[in-house]
């Protein structure tokens, strides 16, 4: 089953789509939103496998939505606008559906939904590491065995992740994503939409006049805390 939320401010909109899902019984929504505001409400409470997704929203578009999230689930964008398609595979997005939705093209989004996420199930049962694992990292013509423990922070680049271990900062080719799911989160912390911190570096908590937390890590990293997150670390640090 793939838990998934329609978020799309039109009521028709909606009901088309939730019509055209009931030939697609692997889909089960848990949830409809009418606005950004609403959508993250859902979305925190669900924790859905799949988004269906407008672009034009109020309160916030459709992107903005996304940079709020720290676990982004699987995305299907669903827009009457052409212009966001490239912005959007920024995204890690499945696929960008033109309104009105054609039943073909959804069947190939769906298809595409289901692989990507047995994938990221696949990696989360092979590949799940401890601290006392390592790592190859070949950098140019650097070359590291990692101890995960000794990794401080990774750092979203894109397709790659930008991992600080002593003085050194290569890059590999693996999503934040796919290494949050392999990582013990008891020690490794994702901090913001960006990052992960390992909690044994982090030098220093520091309140903002926002009301935000932000880290200071061994390393001398500053790392700015999501809303979301604050609460771990004050429970982390008892603040």
């Amino acid at each position: 089953m793939i838990k998934a939320i329609i978020v799309e401010d039109s009521r028709l909109a909606r009901q088309e789509l939730k019509t055209m899902l009931k030939d697609f019984p692997q889909i089960t929504i848990t949830g409809e939103a009418d606005s950004a505001e609403q959508a993250l409400t859902l979305i925190a409470a669900d924790q859905p496998d799949l988004l269906f997704l407008d672009i034009h929203l109020p309160g916030k578009n459709g992107f903005e939505i996304l940079q709020e999230l720290d676990q982004v689930p699987a995305v299907i964008f669903t827009t009457a606008f052409d212009q966001y398609a490239l912005q959007s595979f920024e995204y890690n997005t499945i696929d960008y559906l033109l309104k009105p939705i054609v039943p073909e093209r959804l069947e190939r989004a769906i298809k595409k939904a289901e692989e990507q996420l047995q994938q990221r199930g696949t990696a989360v049962r092979i590949e799940k590491l401890t601290a006392a694992g390592r790592i190859f990292v070949k950098d140019g013509n650097k070359c590291w065995f990692v101890t995960i423990g000794d990794i401080r922070l990774f750092e979203s680049k894109g397709n790659y992740t930008q991992i600080f271990f002593d003085k050194n900062s290569p890059l590999i080719l693996k999503s934040i994503q796919h290494i949050e799911d392999t990582l013990d989160n008891q020690q490794f912390i994702r901090v913001n939409r960006q990052q992960i911190v390992n909690a044994k570096f982090i030098n220093n908590v520091a309140e903002t006049f926002g009301g935000r937390l932000k880290l200071t890590l061994t390393g001398n990293e500053t790392i700015e805390v999501s809303r979301r997150q604050a609460n771990k670390i004050r429970e982390l640090f008892s603040l």
